[in-house]
């Protein structure tokens, strides 16, 4: 069997930072079998591939056919929440994305002069590619994160042209009622607001701005692109040097 069964096995016990030992007692198999499909000396029967592929919950094909060394944190950090953006049909948005020389997820800045074009190639990883890029050690590695520079008033006390660091959010279901979220739209483009989340209740949005001059309003679900969770913002000094 040709595949990266072992590898990724090992890659997974590894991130938990379990031993042999211990590992083989969770997926309920013995040491010895664990350490041999480790190193690639036998395979794995059927029912002991369906057994750690559901405790892993990571779907088979993806589990021999992705060489999981390549993937960025991020990545493998939504494998293991059972987000398998490998698996054709489970997922509906795929983040377009750069990556250092480790491997390891960069932080793209969206400036206020590239959100004209952020709308259509958002998703075109050649135009994502092209973004200013950058590593900052003191955001977390299990989420992607990217950086925007906010236009308008709207969002006073965070002035305009500021930079915040947003991470991305999969399922629009987790979107928290009164925080901060970057929203990518079909029509708006880009807009910053505190977002309020209808979407069971009539498949929309509310979002709000800081600045009292500005009204409420809804947008659709399905008008939407992409969201960024705010986590925090840049000071000038920090992106002044960078950009």
């Amino acid at each position: 069997m040709n595949n990266f069964f072992g590898i990724n096995l090992k890659v997974l016990r590894e991130r938990k930072k379990r031993t042999q030992e211990e590992m083989a007692d969770f997926i309920g198999i013995k040491r010895s079998i664990l350490n041999n499909y480790e190193h690639g000396i036998s395979n794995p029967s059927i029912e002991n591939l369906l057994l750690i592929s559901e405790h892993f919950n990571i779907n088979i094909n993806t589990l021999l056919t992705v060489d999981f060394r390549k993937l960025s944190p991020s990545h493998l950090s939504e494998l293991e929440r059972g987000l398998d953006v490998y698996v054709k049909g489970s997922r509906l948005r795929i983040l377009a994305t750069t990556v250092n020389e480790k491997n390891e997820d960069n932080v793209e800045l969206v400036s206020v002069k590239a959100k004209a074009g952020y709308t259509a190639g958002y998703g075109d990883p050649e135009f994502i590619s092209k973004l200013p890029s950058y590593q900052f050690p003191f955001l977390p590695k299990d989420k992607k994160h990217r950086a925007f520079q906010i236009s308008g008033d709207s969002m006073l006390p965070i002035r305009e042209r500021s930079w915040i660091a947003c991470h991305y959010i999969d399922d629009w279901n987790d979107i928290k009622n009164g925080q901060g979220y970057v929203i990518v739209t079909k029509d708006d483009g880009i807009v910053f607001k505190r977002a309020y989340n209808r979407i069971k209740q009539n498949g929309t949005l509310l979002l709000v701005s800081l600045n009292p001059l500005y009204q409420p309003y809804e947008i659709q679900i399905k008008d939407v692109l992409e969201v960024w969770k705010f986590a925090l913002k840049f000071s000038d000094q920090m992106v002044e040097e960078l950009v």
